[in-house]
């Protein structure tokens, strides 16, 4: 069975399930590329808990977990099924590490995960195991849940944390149309530099290295699912690439990262 990468996908807004736009694109052809997972496990920012946890409903619903956006939103679905099975491997693994995780057996998929799922894989036929994150343990606990769930990547699960490079929506609406947000890209250029450099110590520590970083994330649970893409590359090197999506509304920087565990060829 070929090993599939770990990936870190840059959501967006809710909306981007109605307007795709770049973002869309880069997620439709990337999914081309890869061999076909037989499960995804997805951690997205958007379910956080205080303790390890890993979905095992056996149809996981889809949560609307917004408000205030058009009816056509709400009405979308992403009928995948779940995994019980391994949800139950996955929470055997995080204990084995260390790592004491529940099973939620009525956790579905929130926007943080069945909105880019929709691109990836539109047909929703793949099992899709949610895992939480643990923000307030901080980026190098989300490293270690990824170095954890690193094998299963040669058993044809496909590891996703869902985030955002940026995300600071108190710059919602003080960009029109063709400006930024002047710590976008200095921020973004840092994290490409040092996941190419693979220095996970500082990506780890980006809060104190990195330019602007409390600007591009005032709190930092859209950026964890990176690190535990990261620590799910499984080793020293990463094999980070980088799959530029666009900025959107001047502050969202939406790049998706895959990382393959070895040197680029």
């Amino acid at each position: 069975m070929s090993r599939l990468p770990s990936l870190y996908i840059s959501h967006g807004s809710p909306m981007t399930a109605l307007n795709p736009g770049l973002v869309g694109e880069r997620l439709a052809t990337l999914a081309k590329q890869l061999p076909r997972p037989r499960a995804i496990v997805m951690a997205s920012a958007h379910w956080l808990t205080h303790q390890p946890a890993v979905g095992g409903h056996a149809q996981p619903p889809t949560i609307h977990d917004f408000g205030g956006f058009p009816q056509a939103l709400f009405d979308l679905q992403y009928p995948a099924p779940g995994d019980p099975a391994l949800a139950a491997e996955i929470a055997a693994r995080l204990d084995a590490a260390g790592l004491p995780a529940a099973i939620d057996p009525r956790r579905g998929l929130d926007h943080g995960a069945w909105v880019p799922l929709r691109f990836l894989y539109p047909q929703a036929d793949i099992p899709v195991v949610p895992l939480a994150i643990q923000p307030l343990l901080g980026p190098t606990h989300q490293y270690a849940l990824g170095r954890a769930l690193a094998p299963l990547r040669e058993q044809g699960v496909l590891v996703i944390g869902s985030g955002s490079i940026t995300h600071n929506l108190h710059d919602w609406g003080n960009y029109a149309e063709g400006k930024e947000a002047p710590y976008v890209r200095p921020f973004i250029d840092w994290v490409e530099q040092r996941l190419e450099a693979n220095d996970s110590a500082a990506l780890l520590d980006y809060r104190a290295r990195a330019p602007h970083a409390v600007q591009a994330h005032p709190s930092d649970e859209h950026l964890q699912p990176l690190h535990l893409a990261m620590g799910a590359a499984g080793g020293e090197v990463l094999g980070a690439q980088r799959i530029d999506a666009g900025i959107d509304a001047g502050f969202l920087a939406m790049d998706i990262y895959r990382f393959d565990g070895q040197a680029a060829a």
